[in-house]
Parts: structure tokens; C-alpha cells; sequence
């Protein structure tokens, strides 16, 4: 099983409660320990006063190493996780070259480095194709939050490097970011997709906002034969207890 979804979206927040649900693994995405994430913030920062002082190929000169640290981790959590069905990521790979591609775009990394992370994102895929040649069985749980959501789950956390008021450049940068996940929505093809009204359930906070999420994804579970229905039922029951 993989979350995704945008900053702020609650994907480590769910990720946690379905572990804890499914009694499986949680695999969480290297923030805190992630010592490129700060950097890279900054590197948009100063690409962004280049670019608006007329330097139009200024790049950020950490966005190809941040995309590559979170692909490096990301494989190693994908081939872990792979053990049991139910074991849950709590972002996809295929963000993370969503990321790279936007960052591409936008000029804050260049075509070789793209090129390059693309090689090696398609041999670390064809390994993984090969330790298990279906994904019938997987599936992607995608949360969608609105930008006002986001915004105010960022600022929640407090992360200083994430704030708009920090960096204004940010916001750009989000509401693009908003764009290339409705895209990643419309043209995700790989798995099963089942689509989480972040704005609308609230999960964390809200218990049947919770039952209401876990009730969908686990009767996606019973669909895909991950999950009998009589465990279903008995997760279901056991929680409104």
C-alpha cells in the first residue's frame, strides 16, 4: 500500500494510523532525518533571486541531490516493505519522479541531471518488476487537499523551511506543485488508485472522518484480495466498539 499526496496532505499521519489498523509495517518518507531537505529549500530561495535578477539558467543546485537521496531511500523502504501485502509507504516512488520533472521544468535542475535520474530510476523499476512481476494486488492511496489546506497543515508543523512567511517564493512553488499532482491523478495508471477527500475527512482529529477512511480503503483491500472480508468486518466492528 502507498500514500501519496501533497505537503501537508496527512500522508504520514495515515500512514500510521493504517499500519496500526492492518497490525503491518510502516515505511515513513526521510524527513527528519533528511540532511539535503533544508538545503534544497534554500536552493530554491536563491535560484528564484537569480532568476529575478536576469540569470534565467540559474538552478538549484541541491534538487538533483534531494530527488536522488529520496529515490536511494525510497528503493530500499520498496524492496523492505515488499515482504507483506500490507505493508505501507508513505509516498511513491512515482512522486518522487513527479518531483524531479517539476523541478526540471522549472529550471532548478538541468535536462542531464533528469536524463540521468531517469536511468537510474528505470533500472532500480526493472529490479523491483522482477522480484514481483504483477501489481494487481497493490494499491495507491492518493489524498487530495485543497491549497488553503495544505497551507495551514504546513504552518501547523512548523517546519521553518516549508513556511511561505519564511520564503515567499513558496508559494509558486506549492500552487505548481497543486497542478503536477492533478496530473499525477489523471494519468496514474500502475495500480489500483483510490482517491481520499482530504479537505473533507479529517482522520487524524475527526474518529468517524477515520472510520469512514479505513472503511474505504480496506473494502478496497477485500477487492483486491489483500484483506479477507471477514477481517474487514471484524477491524470495522472492533473500532466502533
Amino acid at each position: 500500500i502507498t500514500l501519496a499526496g501533497i505537503i501537508g496532505s496527512g500522508k504520514s499521519s495515515l500512514t500510521q494510523i493504517l499500519a496500526q489498523e492492518l497490525g503491518s509495517e510502516p515505511f515513513f518518507e526521510p524527513v527528519e532525518d533528511n540532511p539535503v531537505l533544508p538545503l534544497f529549500y534554500k536552493g530554491n530561495e536563491i535560484a528564484a533571486k537569480k532568476r529575478q535578477a536576469g540569470d534565467k539558467d540559474a538552478t538549484n543546485p541541491y534538487a538533483y541531490l534531494l530527488q536522488t537521496f529520496f529515490l536511494n531511500r525510497r528503493f530500499m523502504m520498496m524492496k523492505q516493505a515488499m515482504r507483506h501485502p500490507n505493508n505501507i509507504l508513505d509516498r511513491s516512488i512515482y512522486e518522487d519522479a513527479m518531483f524531479m520533472k517539476m523541478n526540471t521544468d522549472m529550471g532548478n535542475a538541468t535536462q542531464i541531471e533528469y536524463a540521468t535520474y531517469q536511468e537510474l530510476l528505470g533500472h532500480m523499476l526493472t529490479e523491483l518488476k522482477a522480484a514481483t512481476p504483477t501489481n494487481d494486488t497493490d494499491l495507491m492511496v492518493l489524498i487530495k487537499v485543497s491549497y488553503d489546506t495544505m497551507i495551514k497543515r504546513i504552518q501547523k508543523r512548523g517546519r521553518k523551511y516549508e513556511q511561505i512567511s519564511t520564503d515567499p517564493s513558496l508559494i509558486e512553488y506549492y500552487q505548481r506543485l497543486l497542478r503536477y499532482y492533478a496530473d499525477f491523478e489523471k494519468n496514474y495508471e500502475l495500480s489500483q488508485l483510490l482517491i481520499i477527500d482530504g479537505d473533507k475527512y479529517d482522520f487524524v482529529e475527526n474518529q468517524a472522518d477515520r472510520n469512514y477512511v479505513l472503511d474505504l480503503i480496506e473494502d478496497r483491500l477485500v477487492t483486491l484480495g489483500n484483506l479477507s472480508a471477514k477481517q474487514a468486518e471484524k477491524l470495522k466492528k472492533e473500532r466502533r466498539a
